[in-house]
């Protein structure tokens, strides 16, 4: 069912006056430009007509911007589809990395050089641990998050590793004798924190920005950091659709969206620090598109990151053909000629092509509609004039 309330909605209402307030890059101009423009005859689309009762109906092209909250379902799928057909078969870890708030200027300065450090620290404080623990790399599966229920800014990684690796022989490697953690991890926490600020320092160094931010870095070494760890999961196929539910998310769902007024945009939000329960927040409309702005990522940046044993680069390089008797490590993929539609309908188990009249006869396209396409213009302009 459609939602009543749309981000889009918010945008439409607010667009205008936020773009006035708060200046935004083009790139987030053109994430918001994106979203309005989702389903609608401004991407063109096609007309269906019922081989049966003769029904029409006109279907839209979605934006597929990966901010789009209506984009993501299919992908999500397909996504949770192929991964697990590779994924080992043995318990995962899932560990999630965070960083204190007194960091969030530096990130709002430079998203791309901010996210770009929490990956390579956390990758490189995982491959630190899987060697001096168990003398073997291990692996994960990274994905990023920036935001909080509130729409704030909390950047932070969700990670799944499994309880294998290799060792420098090239063999194969059972990991972790503990079902609640892998790591201990309080040394986790320690280790993460040196490694990314130093990170982040010889990186503005390289900029020549080391001196504006340097304050705000040593603030963060007296801080307390977090390295959250839940219990080991047995099931591979769990553990990829429960990543499957970070993947592919945007910072606010349509669905937890309940009003428009005039000037505010109301919302529901989990409070964790009552223990989840759900409750109603209301601000301003220029400022929910603010927040909701800076979790736009940088143009080209990857979100969903595999390291170790998930790199494909890695195995191809390093030729790991690992197949212990009691773990075979790598399952078949199996070959499908399935297109994306058929994936969908296979696992929401819902045929899109029959008729939702008469629910016998199958949707039949019978005409194709062309995109409406604008002259080159700037993107800011692009913007106001779809907001008209």
């Amino acid at each position: 069912m459609r939602p009543a309330v749309e981000i889009a909605d918010v945008i439409r209402q607010f667009g205008k006056q936020y773009c006035e307030q708060e200046k935004p890059t083009a790139e987030q101009l053109r994430v918001l430009t994106d979203l309005l423009h989702c389903r609608t005859a401004t991407l063109g689309g096609h007309e269906e007509r019922c081989d049966c009762c003769h029904t029409v109906r006109y279907s839209y092209n979605s934006c597929g911007n990966r901010h789009c909250p209506k984009c993501l379902a299919s992908k999500q799928a397909l996504w949770i589809e192929k991964l697990i057909s590779k994924t080992l078969p043995v318990r995962h870890y899932h560990l999630v990395f965070t960083v204190p708030h007194v960091l969030n200027r530096l990130c709002l300065y430079d998203r791309k050089l901010y996210y770009s450090a929490l990956f390579a620290a956390c990758w490189s404080t995982l491959k630190n641990f899987g060697y001096t623990h168990f003398g073997a790399e291990t692996g994960a599966v990274c994905v990023l998050h920036s935001w909080g229920q509130n729409l704030s800014l909390h950047p932070h990684l969700h990670c799944l590793v499994p309880a294998a690796g290799y060792d420098l022989k090239g063999c194969w490697k059972k990991l972790g004798d503990h079902q609640k953690f892998l790591y201990p991890v309080h040394q986790l926490s320690g280790v993460f924190k040196g490694k990314f600020l130093d990170l982040l320092k010889r990186r503005l160094r390289k900029k020549q920005l080391l001196s504006d931010f340097e304050e705000t870095i040593e603030n963060a070494y007296g801080k307390k950091w977090v390295v959250y760890c839940e219990p080991a999961m047995a099931n591979a196929e769990h553990v990829i659709r429960y990543l499957g539910q970070y993947t592919h998310r945007v910072a606010i769902s349509n669905q937890r969206i309940l009003k428009i007024t005039k000037t505010h945009v109301s919302f529901i939000a989990k409070n964790y620090r009552t223990g989840g329960q759900k409750s109603a927040i209301t601000i301003t409309g220029v400022e929910f598109l603010r927040r909701f702005c800076q979790h736009i990522l940088p143009r080209n940046f990857v979100k969903i990151r595999y390291y170790g044993l998930y790199n494909a680069t890695t195995k191809r390089n390093l030729k790991l053909q690992f197949q212990p008797e009691e773990h075979p490590v790598e399952k078949k993929i199996q070959q499908s000629n399935e297109t994306a539609t058929a994936v969908i309908h296979r696992i929401a188990g819902k045929d899109f092509k029959k008729c939702p009249h008469c629910e016998h006869g199958k949707m039949i396209i019978v005409r194709e509609l062309p995109r409406i396409r604008s002259p080159a213009i700037a993107i800011s302009t692009l913007f106001y004039k779809a907001l008209q």
